[in-house]
């Protein structure tokens, strides 16, 4: 991990598309600006945690959905 100091309106550049600008700091509070590409993803950690679960569970869903049609077509031969 890299760690670096910023203090406020002070940015870093990430891979020359990534801009992360420390906008305000307040009791302990950091607020950040982040500018990236569209096409970039950004969550807030607990979200993309959320998020990754969901996904895990319908990959287990679609899993069984295909091992059931799997199981149909077999039957119906």
């Amino acid at each position: 991990m890299l760690i670096l100091s910023r203090k406020q309106e002070e940015s870093i550049i990430i891979d020359d598309e990534i801009e992360i600008k420390v906008l305000e700091l307040d009791n302990g509070r950091v607020q950040l600006g982040i500018r990236a590409p569209e096409s970039v993803a950004i969550h807030r950690e607990e979200i993309y945690k959320e998020i990754q679960a969901e996904n895990k569970e319908a990959l287990k869903v679609s899993g069984n959905l295909v091992a059931d049609l799997a199981d149909k077509l077999k039957g119906s031969k």
